[in-house]
């Protein structure tokens, strides 16, 4: 299995002012919950969600400063589709990608 260029993503993220709360395979969850980052099958191309439940004025100015860190890092941030998170059981979470709105 390919690695994927976490540690520039973790600096672009960082750059913008914001912080990785986890990684899990190909997805990167931040801090705020407001967005995910997905790897592609291209190092130089990360997939931009959103939480279907963000406030789109909120983060509309947070996505459009990533993706401009990440073309100064030759990197592409591409906007995504909406995700909606609930609690599976007591230790899982449902993550589900819906179209954007």
């Amino acid at each position: 299995m390919k690695t994927k260029p976490l540690g520039i993503v973790k600096n672009i993220v960082e750059e913008a002012g914001m912080d990785i709360s986890y990684a899990y395979e190909d997805l990167v969850f931040l801090e705020h919950n407001s967005y995910l980052l997905q790897f592609t099958d291209n190092d130089q191309e990360v997939v931009v969600h959103k939480n279907k439940e963000a406030d789109e004025s909120m983060v509309s100015h947070d996505i459009i400063r990533l993706q401009e860190i990440a073309r100064s890092n030759r990197m592409r941030f591409l906007t995504g589709k909406d995700y909606v998170l609930s609690q599976d059981d007591d230790e899982n979470i449902r993550l589900e990608f819906v179209p954007a709105t």
